[in-house]
């Protein structure tokens, strides 16, 4: 056990000078650089990085966001932490051993736990810790515990780096690591002229490379001639602060990103569900604690691991990296031995030591803290991840409580030395600020040696926040610069010798719940631009104190639409009601919990769970329109006026995601989706208007055809057609039948039936294999209804008597929504009753409950 103590100064020691106080050669150019900026230049250049990280979503939430993730928001400073290339090199060999001594660790804890055996740790330690898995011996060949690995440290009072935490469940930063560089370099350029920084992708390449190769061993073990081995990021989803990063890292590193609901594991092997059926997973990159991994063997009530991966891991059918049970090494109180254990297992010493650390289970180390406990950050023994308590920041009754807990249960606790981190320059409102600095530092091993990122994340620690623990959800970073020599090379991996594969322009690939997402995306943009549309038509003929009779008729047919769209009360329907309780309920759905308000919410939610699928520009575009539409309508809450500025902003959001569906995304699996969830949307909320347009007596019809062409964004077309004079069969011909208006139900039928096709792939035998022919009839029936009001001699009374037909089409789209959840989403098998195989558009309506899709 380590019994030195590194007394902390007032301050730590500052990174741009030496002892002499003179500016560090490696300083000089960057310092430089920032003078050059000019007076306030660095302010106005941090607020530009601020815009930029919110405005491709680095930092900003969207409305709706997860609870807990509205805080889930870090910045960047603009000033880098340089570190020169011997520094950093020293680094990189002290780190790569001390993962080749955790690696040995694990190997033993999990192995022949010699060093129980022995005597050397104590099973207090091993035993108590929840890292620890109690699972069945690995088998022989399973591969290496630790593939990843992270350390936090930190600058002490005499200038050597020391390691504050070594993280080897999961560590956090590595895509906010590569954004700042990113982000830095484009809104500081001049920051980095005259200076050699060594890139950060060939890490990446290298990461990548490693993970190709550990997935081809599995994938040629499990089955010869496969073309590719699958590889997966396993995530908790979006309610994860973690999630921005596993989405950067699955597109990194070409593997799919999933959730526990999209596996499964079959006969001992893990399978991806898509659309297409099952695809095998060869390597599960693990984003989540090791203990929710498999609630089959570990926690029983995780929900974010999957039944069974365990033992598949076991078989030899999947690699996890890293293991579930690496976090036993991240135990605090374990770098008091590792100085020993280093020279037992490795047979070197430690070439860069950890903070001064005691272990409390003992009568020594207890009196050492009982003599100076201002000196000590208190941690639990065990467990990394709480955040440390610094003794001398406690009231004395608080202090003296926690003393007293570490008297009697000492073991269950560690102490380590209160070491001030050095000082970094950042960027504050009048010029440079010095603030503490955490490093964290990222390697992986490359099938033959440990690689370090050359470039790291860098932590401010802002007064009261804790210097050790989980990483926070918010703060501010700063990239890391690790300079090059002269003339030194930059490195990439060596090309992988790979087979051809075969060209594919498959639809299938997706997996069910991406799917899923993105339909229901589709539905609620579509339903919130609906909402918009209905409401903007509303204001336009509110305000006159005796309203024409027409504009009587509309708000009428207006209120029953608004209605049937949960935008107002649902005794508004009938029109019953004075204009200010219409124009109060409208209000009441943008403030929070209203309809219009919930509708944001889920569509920024289900932007999130589909952002894997949207390219970096994409993302931006959608919710930079999404936040701009979202701040117009708050600001609308409480005036009408503003009202119509706000349901514009929503309708120009709605055109940007047309927009950019239509031009950037490939007509696969995913647009595929995302379109087919407009076109439901769209063409039931044109059935229900027309429905409620017409359920007039024939007579007063007019008001309502003039409603339909103004709802449908087609007054235009029909004046150039039919000039001023408005009949109901032209105008039903251009809202229902007319496949060339894309604002018509036949022309969402026509796009329904041609999008069921290609994502069917002719597949005759699925269950989904009658769904084009099914809305294929719906299109027929439709043509019937208006064909009847074009033949009738009086096509107002014939287009009166539609509206129970029109009902009965907007239930069918209903009925066929649940039949694609149950065929491509749900997955679940054909409905049988008393043995005989029920069609699932049947079962669909014998359930009239059933969900409408996960996001219903």
């Amino acid at each position: 056990m380590t019994d030195g103590i590194l007394l902390p100064g007032a301050e730590g020691i500052d990174e741009m000078v030496d002892g002499a106080r003179a500016l560090r050669p490696h300083w000089r150019a960057l310092i430089g650089a920032i003078a050059g900026l000019g007076e306030g230049g660095l302010a106005e250049r941090a607020r530009r990085l601020d815009a930029a990280f919110e405005d491709e979503g680095i930092a900003a939430m969207l409305p709706g966001a997860a609870p807990g993730l509205e805080n889930a928001a870090w910045r960047c400073d603009p000033v880098p932490l340089p570190i020169p290339a011997r520094e950093f090199a020293a680094l990189e060999t002290g780190l790569a051993q001390r993962a080749s001594l955790m690696e040995a660790v694990l190997g033993d804890l999990y192995g022949r736990q010699s060093l129980l055996a022995d005597g050397i740790l104590p099973p207090a330690l091993v035993f108590a810790n929840p890292g620890f898995l109690r699972l069945p011996p690995r088998p022989p060949g399973a591969g290496r515990f630790l593939d990843f690995y992270a350390a936090d440290l930190i600058r002490g009072p005499d200038g050597a780096w020391v390691v504050l935490a070594d993280r080897c469940n999961v560590a956090g930063g590595i895509a906010y690591a590569r954004e700042n560089r990113r982000l830095v370099a484009r809104v500081m350029p001049e920051a980095g002229r005259g200076m050699q920084v060594r890139q950060l992708r060939p890490f990446f390449d290298h990461w990548q490379d490693a993970l190709q190769r550990m997935a081809r061993a599995v994938a040629s073990a499990r089955a010869a001639g496969r073309s590719s081995p699958g590889i997966a990021l396993l995530t908790p989803g979006t309610a994860s602060p973690h999630w921005f990063e596993h989405m950067f890292l699955s597109r990194e590193l070409s593997c799919a990103l999933v959730e526990a609901g999209d596996l499964t594991v079959r006969e001992g092997a893990v399978f991806l569900k898509t659309l297409k059926g099952l695809q095998p997973v060869d390597l599960l990159l693990r984003g989540l604690d090791g203990r929710m991994i498999d609630p089959l063997e570990l926690d029983p009530a995780s929900l974010l691991g999957a039944p069974g991966l365990l033992d598949a891991a076991r078989g030899g059918a999947v690699r996890i990296s890293n293991d579930p049970g690496a976090a036993a090494v991240e135990a605090p109180a374990l770098a008091a031995w590792l100085p020993a254990l280093a020279l037992r297992l490795l047979d070197e010493r430690l070439l860069v030591a950890s903070v001064p650390t005691m272990w409390l289970g003992t009568a020594r180390a207890r009196a050492m803290l009982a003599e100076a406990p201002e000196r000590w950050l208190i941690r639990p023994a065990t467990d990394g991840r709480p955040a440390s308590v610094a003794l001398a920041g406690l009231e004395a009754p608080a202090r003296a409580a926690l003393l007293a807990r570490i008297a009697a249960q000492g073991g269950e606790y560690a102490a380590s030395a209160a070491l001030a981190p050095s000082l970094a320059p950042c960027a504050g409102p009048d010029g440079l600020q010095a603030k503490p600095v955490v490093l964290r530092l990222f390697l992986i091993h490359d099938g033959v040696s440990w690689r370090a990122m050359e470039g790291g994340f860098a932590r401010v620690v802002e007064p009261g926040a804790a210097l050790a623990g989980a990483l926070p959800r918010r703060g501010i970073a700063k990239d890391v610069w690790v300079l090059s020599e002269e003339r030194a090379d930059i490195i990439g991996p060596a090309g992988l010798a790979m087979a051809p594969m075969p060209i594919r322009r498959t639809s299938g690939e997706l997996p069910s719940r991406v799917a899923d997402n993105l339909f229901w995306l589709g539905r609620y943009v579509e339903r919130l631009e609906g909402a918009a549309r209905l409401v903007h038509a509303t204001l336009a003929r509110m305000g006159r104190d005796q309203p024409l009779p027409r504009e009587e008729m509309e708000l009428r047919i207006l209120a029953a639409c608004l209605a049937k769209a949960g935008l107002v009360p649902a005794e508004m329907r009938a029109g019953a009601g004075s204009q200010t309780a219409l124009a109060e309920a409208l209000l009441a759905g943008l403030r929070e919990g209203g309809a219009i308000a919930t509708l944001f919410g889920e569509v920024a939610r289900l932007v999130e769970l589909v952002r894997d699928r949207l390219t970096g520009d994409m993302y931006a575009t959608i919710t930079h329109a999404l936040r701009h539409a979202h701040a117009d309508a708050a600001r609308a809450r409480r005036s009408t006026d503003q009202m119509a500025h706000a349901m514009a902003s929503i309708l120009r959001f709605a055109a940007s995601v047309a927009g950019v569906a239509a031009e950037n995304m490939v007509r696969g699996g995913g647009w595929l989706f995302l379109d087919l969830g407009r076109r439901i949307e769209r063409a039931q909320a044109v059935l229900a208007a027309v429905a409620f347009a017409l359920d007039q007596p024939a007579p007063r019809i007019e008001a309502g055809l003039r409603l339909l062409l103004e709802l449908c964004d087609s007054a235009i077309t029909y004046r150039s057609r039919y000039l001023t004079v408005l009949q109901p069969a032209p105008v039903l011909d251009l809202v229902l039948a007319d496949e060339g208006n894309p604002r018509a139900a036949a022309f969402q039928l026509e796009a329904i039936w041609h999008l069921l096709n290609s994502v069917g792939d002719g597949d005759e035998a699925a269950e989904g294999a009658g769904l084009p022919a099914s809305v294929a009839a719906l299109l027929a029936e439709l043509g019937v209804l208006v064909r009847q009001v074009i033949d009738a001699p009086d096509q107002a009374a014939a287009a009166a008597a539609l509206p129970a037909a029109l009902r009965g089409l907007d239930d069918g789209l209903g009925a066929l929504s649940d039949r694609i959840t149950r065929r491509y989403f749900a997955l679940l098998p054909l409905a049988r009753a008393v043995g005989v195989e029920v069609e699932a558009g049947e079962a669909a309506e014998a359930e009239p409950g059933l969900a409408r899709g996960a996001a219903a």
